[in-house]
Parts: C-alpha cells; sequence; structure tokens
C-alpha cells in the first residue's frame, strides 16, 4: 500500500495534465473540476504516507520497475523514507490548495486548459522528483520542474503592458516571455553542471540508486578521495544545481523576475515546490558526505558543509537587504523566498561543521522548510488576492486596504508573523533550531543568522504598513470600494493555510521531535549508522530564543514607526542622510550584481552576436556568397570573349588537328598492310 500511494502521487497529477484538453472539449467545469480532483488524489496519497513518520521502522521502501538490464542496471523506482515523505505532503497537499485558490483566481481566463496542463505537469514533476529511488530518474523530473515553470512563467508571453514587472520607471521593465527565458538559462546552467556531478559519482560508484549509494559509500568515496582534488569538484558540480533551482548565490538573480506569472503560480514554484527541490537534493547527499568528512577521515569532503553554510548565510543576508527597498509585493515576497532557502541551506550546512550536529541541522534545515512552505504560500495567495483587487503590482498604489480586504489582512498577519519568528508561531521554532544547531558550530554565522533576523522582521512590518495600514492612495485609480477578498476558493485556500499555520505553531516543539525521531531512523542507514551514532544532544541553550526575539524587535519596532506610525519620517530620513540614499539605491539595484550578470552575459552575448553577424557573417557572405561567384562569373565572361573573338583561328586549328590525326591512322593501317 505504502509504494502504491507513491505511484499515486506520481501519476495522477500527470494524468489530471494529459485529460485538461479533453475534458475542456465536453465542458470548462468539468476541466476544471479534472484538474484540481487529480491534484486532490495526489494530496490524499500523500497524506496516506504521514503515519509512517510517527513509525518509521519499516521504512525506507523502495519499489523499482526494471528499465535497462545491460549494459548497466537501471530502474524506474520508488522511494519510500522520512525524507521523501515530508516533501511529498508539502508538494502534494500545498499544492492542491493552491489549485483550489486557482479556481476563483483564474476564472474568466481564456488559457485556463494551458494553465491547468502546466500547473498539474509540475506537480508531478516535483512529485516524481522527491520520490525516485535513483539520480537518474531525479534529474529527469528536475527537468521537468524546469520546464513547466518555463511555461508557467512565462504564461502571458504575449507581453501585454498589464504584465510586465519591474519599474517603475527609469528602471527597466521585464517582460513574462524574458523572465521564463532567464529563469530558465540560469537554472539550466547549474543543472547541466550538476549532471556533471551525477556522471562522476556514477564513474566511481557504479550505480545511482540513493539505497546503494549510501551502503557503498566508503567504497567509492575512497576511490574518489584517490585522486587530489575530486570531492571537491564533485561536491562543487552537484551543488550547482541545488543552488540554481533553489536561486541562491550565485544563481538567485532569476527568482526575483519569475513573478511575471499568475499569483497562484508563484506560491507553486517559490513557495511550496520549485525551490524547495534543492534543498531536498542538498538533504539527500548530507548523509554521504558527512561520513565522508567525519568517519571516513576525508577532509576534502567537509567542503561541501563549508559552502552549503556561508551560501546559504551570505543569501539569506543579500536577499534581506533587497526585500527592505523593493515595492513590487510579490518581489518582497520573492526576495524573502531567496533569504529563507538560504536559512534552510545554513541548517544543512552546520550539519557537518562539527561532528555530533548531524541530526540536529538536518532535523533543523528539513523543520524550517515545511513551516516556510507554509507562511510563504499563504501568504503569496494572499499577495494574488491583493493584486487581483488593486490592479496593481506596487506597494506605493495600495495601502489602507484592511478595512476593504478583512479577511486578506487577517491571513497575511497571521502568515507574516511566522515569517518574522514571532512565538507561537512555527517560523519561531524552525528558525530557533537552525539558530541553536549555528551557535554550536560557527559563532559568525550565527550573528549572520541574527542579523538577517531583524532585516526580515523589518521589510515583513514594511509590506504589511504599506499594503494594509495608513490612507488608501485611490488617487491612483487602481481601486475604490470594490475591492474585496476575491471568490470563495481564493478566500478558502489561504484561509485554509493560516489555520494549518496556528496549528503547526502550537504543535511546533511536537512536529520537531517527530521529525527528529523519523530522521534518527533514515540516517541510520548503512553506512550512516555510524554517523547517527556520532550525533549529541546539544544542550539547552536559554539564550539563543531570547537573542532571536530581541533582534526581531530591533527590526520591527523601526518599521512599524517608519511605515504605519509616521510613514511621512522616510522621505525625511532619506533627504536629511545621504548615506541612507546611496545605501537603499544599493539594495534596490540588486549589490550590483544582477547589472554584472546582464552586462556581461546579456549585453555581452548581444556584443558577440553582433560581432559574429556583422564581423564574421557579413564578411564570409561577402567573400563566399558574393566575391567568389563574381570572380568565376567574370572569368567565364573573359573565356566566352576570347573564345568568340578566336572562333576562326581555333576552326582551322582544330582542322589541322583532325586531318593529321586522319593521316597518322592511315599510315599505320596501311604500313601494316604492306608489311
Amino acid at each position: 500500500m505504502t509504494a502504491l500511494a507513491a505511484w499515486t502521487c506520481i501519476v495522477a497529477p500527470f494524468a489530471g495534465a494529459a485529460l485538461a484538453p479533453v475534458l475542456s472539449r465536453v465542458h470548462p467545469t468539468l476541466r476544471d473540476l479534472g484538474a484540481v480532483f487529480s491534484s486532490a488524489v495526489a494530496a490524499v496519497a500523500a497524506l496516506s504516507l504521514l503515519p509512517l513518520l510517527f513509525h518509521p521502522e519499516g521504512l525506507p521502501v523502495e519499489q523499482e520497475l526494471a528499465w535497462l538490464d545491460q549494459p548497466l542496471r537501471i530502474g524506474f523506482g520508488i522511494l519510500v523514507d522520512p525524507l521523501s515523505i515530508v516533501l511529498t505532503n508539502v508538494v502534494a497537499v500545498i499544492s492542491f490548495v493552491i489549485m483550489v485558490y486557482c479556481v476563483g483566481y483564474m476564472k474568466g481566463d481564456p488559457a485556463r486548459t494551458r494553465f491547468w496542463m502546466w500547473m498539474n505537469g509540475f506537480i508531478g514533476s516535483m512529485l516524481l522528483l522527491v520520490l525516485s529511488s535513483n539520480l537518474l530518474f531525479l534529474f529527469i523530473g528536475w527537468k521537468l520542474v524546469g520546464v513547466c515553470s518555463y511555461g508557467l512563467i512565462g504564461f502571458y508571453y504575449q507581453d501585454q503592458r498589464e504584465y510586465w514587472i519591474g519599474g517603475p520607471a527609469p528602471t527597466r521593465f521585464v517582460t513574462p516571455s524574458q523572465a521564463c527565458v532567464k529563469a530558465l538559462l540560469v537554472t539550466g546552467a547549474g543543472d547541466m553542471l550538476m549532471l556533471g556531478g551525477i556522471l562522476l559519482v556514477f564513474f566511481y560508484a557504479g550505480t545511482l540508486n540513493f539505497l546503494e549509494l549510501y551502503a557503498t559509500a566508503p567504497t567509492w568515496l575512497a576511490a574518489m578521495a584517490e585522486v587530489p582534488g575530486m570531492v571537491v569538484l564533485v561536491t562543487l558540480l552537484l551543488l550547482a544545481g541545488p543552488l540554481g533551482k533553489s536561486a541562491q548565490f550565485p544563481f538567485h538573480e532569476w527568482l526575483p523576475e519569475a513573478m511575471a506569472g499568475p499569483g497562484p503560480v508563484s506560491a507553486l514554484i517559490h513557495a511550496a515546490t520549485m525551490v524547495k527541490s534543492g534543498i531536498y537534493l542538498v538533504a539527500r547527499f548530507v548523509p554521504l558526505f558527512y561520513y565522508g568528512a567525519w568517519v571516513g577521515g576525508i577532509d576534502e569532503a567537509a567542503w561541501f558543509f563549508h559552502i552549503t553554510a556561508w551560501v546559504g548565510g551570505f543569501t539569506a543576508l543579500l536577499a534581506a537587504t533587497q526585500g527592505l527597498v523593493a515595492l513590487e509585493l510579490k518581489k518582497v515576497m520573492a526576495y524573502s523566498t531567496v533569504s529563507q532557502i538560504g536559512y534552510m541551506l545554513l541548517g544543512l550546512g552546520v550539519a557537518g561543521l562539527v561532528p555530533g550536529l548531524l541530526l540536529d541541522g538536518y532535523t533543523a534545515g528539513i523543520f524550517h522548510l515545511v513551516s516556510h512552505a507554509l507562511f510563504k504560500a499563504c501568504l503569496f495567495l494572499c499577495a494574488g488576492t491583493v493584486i487581483h483587487a488593486v490592479h496593481s503590482i506596487y506597494m506605493t498604489d495600495m495601502g489602507g486596504l484592511r478595512r476593504l480586504l478583512p479577511l486578506t489582512w487577517g491571513f497575511s498577519t497571521v502568515a507574516a508573523l511566522s515569517l518574522m519568528g514571532v512565538p507561537p508561531f512555527p517560523g519561531f521554532w524552525s528558525k530557533d533550531a537552525v539558530l541553536l544547531v549555528a551557535v554550536e558550530a560557527s559563532a559568525p554565522l550565527f550573528w549572520l543568522s541574527l542579523v538577517t533576523a531583524s532585516l526580515t522582521a523589518f521589510y515583513t512590518v514594511r509590506f504589511l504598513g504599506m499594503v494594509f495600514h495608513g490612507e488608501r492612495r485611490t488617487e491612483a485609480g487602481h481601486y475604490g470600494n470594490h475591492a474585496n477578498d476575491g471568490y470563495l476558493s481564493m478566500r478558502v485556500s489561504s484561509g485554509l493555510l493560516a489555520v494549518i499555520i496556528v496549528a503547526a505553531g502550537l504543535a511546533g516543539t511536537s512536529i520537531e521531535h517527530v521529525l527528529h525521531d523519523a530522521f534518527k531512523t533514515s540516517l541510520g542507514l548503512p553506512p550512516a549508522a555510524a554517523v547517527a551514532g556520532a550525533s549529541g544532544d546539544k544542550g539547552e541553550h536559554l539564550m539563543v530564543p531570547l537573542l532571536s526575539v530581541v533582534f526581531v524587535l530591533v527590526g520591527a519596532i523601526p518599521a512599524y514607526v517608519l511605515y504605519l506610525s509616521r510613514p511621512a519620517l522616510v522621505p525625511a530620513l532619506l533627504d536629511r542622510n545621504r548615506w541612507l540614499e546611496d545605501l537603499r539605491q544599493f539594495f534596490w539595484n540588486r549589490w550590483g550584481i544582477d547589472g554584472a550578470y546582464t552586462r556581461i552575459f546579456v549585453d555581452g552575448t548581444i556584443r558577440v552576436a553582433h560581432t559574429v553577424a556583422g564581423g564574421l557573417e557579413t564578411r564570409l557572405d561577402a567573400w563566399v556568397h558574393r566575391a567568389l561567384p563574381q570572380a568565376f562569373t567574370a572569368g567565364a565572361q573573359q573565356l566566352v570573349h576570347r573564345l568568340r573573338a578566336d572562333t576562326e583561328e581555333l576552326v582551322y586549328n582544330v582542322s589541322y588537328v583532325l586531318v593529321l590525326f586522319v593521316l597518322l591512322l592511315a599510315y599505320l593501317f596501311l604500313g601494316t598492310d604492306g608489311s
């Protein structure tokens, strides 16, 4: 039954994607119901796996269908273990809630059939990714996720002006077609690097099956370590894919532009699914590299954890600073997603910085993944409702929406408090778990995380104030008294996530303990048994949650004063303090990273294209297709002219030759007869 539920999770969304155009010919309502029903089947199947977390002794469950036997054995199979169960429920359940939201949000859109196909295809691809038993089919799901995200981000591919993002002028705007291409290229670059790492792992291990990789790790890791620098190279290649998919430095710049898709697409990609795939894959690799570093004695294996932890910590700070100044509502959420994914990487990274932190760090990273999926999905759905009501993406066109959208304000506030890490919401418990392992592993990373927590509180209070509080900006002409909380499906979906957030907060420590016990069992898989035994219990750090709350207040109080209490102070402060304005511009320009990437990769490619087209292709065309034919034509014309001029002389000469030839033949034959 466990294997059947896992297969159902994968098959149901793909079936929904395939049936959408068929059902649309019968009736549009049947098509909509079929799309939502297929995601509901996947969610129910995922929930049926959840009780196994409380009794993980029977895990893992693996079932493989033979695909290739010669020259190597590769099977298409599923792996059900605590990690895949957690990710399957995050993907399937939250995706189902988002699909229900879409029924109202996409009402009246003429391209709903295409939308349902992309959405269900995306969900099925993600479930294939997290349930695959080997790296080959994980990579297939990985690439299908990228293709589906390309279609969803570029859903409005005709680039109507109303769907542009970016700006306001003079800041450049980005069209949906540009945004989806950017996402595809940036994540694709990381994917190809990761494929190189997967091939190297296969070269040394002779298998891509996860359980076999764990079981044979002592052999193939030792063989890989015999080549100096090979473990580091494989680490960099394998991490490139997760860093790209999860929008971490230096691959982070695609995510803010991915807001060009419909509102629920942002919730699906940036909260519940796609950006979590990188964290899932890093978590899959953690036991292997931990074994190599702390049991196998391979010093190079520790690079995996140093890179993961520091990239996560730096990205969390980097994205949080950009969220301080963003004016687009969904872009604030996007920067927040990048930042919170950094927290997850930080937790998984510090798990291997010192011995004995594997289980705690592993649990902290995945726990924060779960809590983030809940509150960020809710925030994105609420943002979609706000934009749907206001018809503007800019927070400067909003304000005073608390009275017009009371339910959306309430749901947003619950999710925002969890994002800030306010107790007792789940974001507090999961962030506290990350901080507890960070303080034991690295003091700089711990303080970096606390500073990021302050910035998170600041931009969260800022967007709540600019959107729901203050004066109504009716002068922009975007909304009047007709703005509301949207269709029933939109209110139910957002409200359900808010209720789950509250419930998860009240059960925060219990959820952490369940995950801790389940992962303790799964990390005991050979050869990780020695790894699990190396873990020790952390002491109680009473100062860590206290410092967490203090730093939240350090960020929230100034934001409350500036954006709720006395918003007129903001322009005055920027006018009086030039350094603040310079800092704001630095953050607004995204630390100059996006501009540098644009100059190097976009403008640079255009310059190369112009050079090739103008300097090489034009000249080659001129020589091969013009100069050379003209030369042959001119030569032929001269030859014809010469032949015409000497026609009579040529006739005589040819006649002489023919006469001499005839005489020679006659002489030969007559001379022969005479003899």
